[in-house]
Parts: structure tokens; C-alpha cells; sequence
């Protein structure tokens, strides 16, 4: 049956509850329906409304400048508005910018404030002294710690299902329909998704890019995410520059991660129970980030938890370097010329 939009379950409670049975219970919002010794819990999963989270604190240095801001074809528009519109469609209803506060009043001009009556809009602000109680920021570190702090930082406003991308790289429609199916179904509860690209289509003709490369077993569940840098496309082959200085050839059908991830809110406890343990190591380190996809590694490690891989054929492109911007906006003008996106988003 169905409650205010939720999925509803009503599960009988053992006297003698096993560990097993206490964490099925634990993905579920339980409430017993009775106040006095209730034999029953009713266990609801949100089927209605679905977050975005988008990641747009980055600095942008390989880009020279704040690339979250740099628009495109045709009326200017940031490439971040074509995820909104593809989130929407897919029945995305709320979305969280994660933001830094120094351009906070120039994103919401930009962006923000086209968004009235098309969804509701939040702001959290990711910034580098934010850190738990007990750690101090060093004097080395210049920018916020990844995208795993990203998502801490946006805790306060998801209460949901949620997707969360890159503010600078376009994902297709198809991803998010993907990515939104699988949050709507009440058996994903307490599991995590990862959308995976094909590596071969996910690189720059200008230069080197990092990807988490997906290893997966025979079921397509994930097994682990290695973080590869400096990855760049030679001929028919795909190479990465090893830390040993020398070059070594990666699989171009391997599936990598790209930051378009899904979750629900169970997921929330660890990243900050493992944020304090990466920062218990790396606090004085200058540059090392707290990732999604290494904290989904170390979860799986950790606590055993479920992530699937949902392999897309959706195109994805993305502005890592300047020369990046030219490609991207005839990419969008194809798109827009076959009818697959109106020549203005938002009339």
C-alpha cells in the first residue's frame, strides 16, 4: 500500500530480534504503529521526492578560472542548467548547490534565480576551515577536502534519495533516468549506485584527467574504485603515467566513475564517521581530498555495503581545460538542433 507517497512495509517485530534482522530494520524509517509494545513497525521509503546535489565549489585550476559559471551555447546558459532541466524531467523535484561563499551572490544571479517555480532550490557552502570538532585546518591547506566533504557539507538539506554530480560536466538524460529508477525502487534502500561511463568516452583531447576506475564482479556490483590520474588518450590506446614515471595501458572498455552518483540518507553516518578517520591521517597533508569513490571503497571494506554500477550509453563531455569550452558548445548545439533541448531551458 501506499502513505503520502512512500512505499509502506509492514514488517512483524521479533522479541528475540537477530543482528541481521535489527540492520534490515536499521535502512528503513521504522516507526511502530502503536506507542505501547507495538508488534509490528511500519517501514517506509520516500518514493516521491528525489534531491540533486551539485558539487560546484571547485576552484577550477586547470580551467584558469570559475568554470561553474562559464556559459555556453546558445543564450549563455551554464552547463550545469542542462543537468538541472535532464533532473527534472527524470522527476527530480529539490536541489542542493554546494557552493563556496565568496561567489555565493553571483552563482544565485547566474543560476539560482531562474530556477523560481521550477524546483526547489538550496544552497550549503563547502568551505576549508569546516571540519569536525578536535581538527584544526593548517596553515598548507588552500582549498576544501573533495567531494566526499562536499556532500557533508549539503547533510543539513537531504532528507531523501539522492543523486549528487560535477557542476562542470554534462551527463545526458539517460543517466538520469537511470539514476532515478534505481532511487525509487524501496529494494535499494541503504545501497549506493555508481553511473559508469565508458573510459574510452569520458577523456580530453587536451590533456590528462583522473577517473575512478570501476572493478566489478560477474553480478555488476562493484568490488572497488581505484583513483587514476593523469590518464590521456595515445591512438587506439588509453595510457596513464604511473608513479614510477613510466606509462602503463589502461582497458578502453573498462567503466569509470564520474561523480554522478545515488545514495539514500542511511549512507550519511559513515561518510562523517570515515571523514574523521581520513582526517585522522591527512589532516596536514596540503592537497589530499576525501573522495566519494574511495569512502564507497572503504565502506564496502569496512561495513560490507551493496553499490551497483549502472553502465550508460548517455554522451557525456565536460570543461577540464579551456579548450574543452569550443568542443562542449557545438556538442550542445547538435543536441539542441535535433530537438532534443529547447533553445531556451527555462520558457
Amino acid at each position: 500500500m501506499f502513505l503520502s507517497g512512500r512505499q509502506v512495509y509492514i514488517i512483524k517485530k521479533e522479541r528475540n530480534t537477530s543482528k541481521k534482522h535489527k540492520d534490515s530494520l536499521a535502512k528503513f524509517q521504522a516507526t511502530p504503529i502503536k506507542k505501547e509494545k507495538s508488534d509490528f513497525y511500519i517501514l517506509s521509503h520516500d518514493t516521491m521526492n528525489l534531491t540533486l546535489v551539485i558539487l560546484a565549489a571547485g576552484m577550477g585550476s586547470r580551467y584558469g578560472r570559475l568554470k561553474q559559471l562559464d556559459g555556453f551555447w546558445p543564450n549563455e546558459e551554464i552547463l550545469m542548467e542542462y543537468s538541472i532541466y535532464d533532473a527534472i524531467k527524470a522527476g527530480f523535484n529539490k536541489v542542493i548547490f554546494v557552493i563556496r561563499q565568496d561567489f555565493a551572490e553571483e552563482f544565485k544571479d547566474r543560476i539560482g534565480n531562474k530556477l523560481n517555480g521550477k524546483i526547489k532550490v538550496e544552497y550549503a557552502y563547502q568551505e576549508k576551515n569546516a571540519l569536525p570538532e578536535g581538527f584544526k585546518l593548517p596553515e598548507t591547506r588552500e582549498k576544501p577536502r573533495g567531494t566526499g566533504h562536499a556532500i557533508l557539507a549539503a547533510t543539513t538539506y537531504i532528507n531523501e534519495p539522492f543523486a549528487v554530480i560535477n557542476a562542470d560536466d554534462f551527463y545526458g538524460e539517460q543517466s538520469y533516468k537511470t539514476l532515478a529508477n534505481f532511487l525509487k525502487n524501496p529494494e535499494n534502500v541503504g545501497k549506493c549506485s555508481i553511473v559508469g561511463y565508458q573510459l574510452s568516452e569520458v577523456l580530453s583531447k587536451h590533456g590528462t584527467v583522473s577517473r575512478g576506475v570501476c572493478s566489478l564482479d560477474d553480478h555488476g556490483k562493484l568490488i572497488k574504485v581505484t583513483e587514476i590520474k593523469k590518464i590521456y588518450p595515445s591512438g587506439d590506446k588509453i595510457l596513464f603515467e604511473a608513479a614510477d614515471g613510466g606509462t602503463e595501458e589502461l582497458n578502453n572498455d573498462d567503466l569509470c566513475s564520474m561523480n554522478m552518483m545515488g545514495f539514500t540518507p542511511e549512507i550519511i553516518p559513515f561518510f562523517q564517521k570515515y571523514f574523521v578517520e581520513f582526517l585522522e591521517e591527512n589532516i596536514n597533508h596540503p592537497t589530499t581530498e576525501f573522495l566519494m569513490p574511495v569512502a564507497l571503497s572503504q565502506r564496502m571494506t569496512q561495513e560490507g555495503g551493496e553499490v551497483l554500477v549502472l553502465p550508460t550509453t548517455a554522451q557525456r563531455f565536460g570543461v577540464t581545460y579551456p579548450e574543452d569550452k569550443e568542443e562542449t558548445k557545438k556538442n550542445i548545439k547538435k543536441l539542441i538542433s535535433k530537438g532534443e533541448y529547447p533553445g531556451n531551458l527555462w520558457k
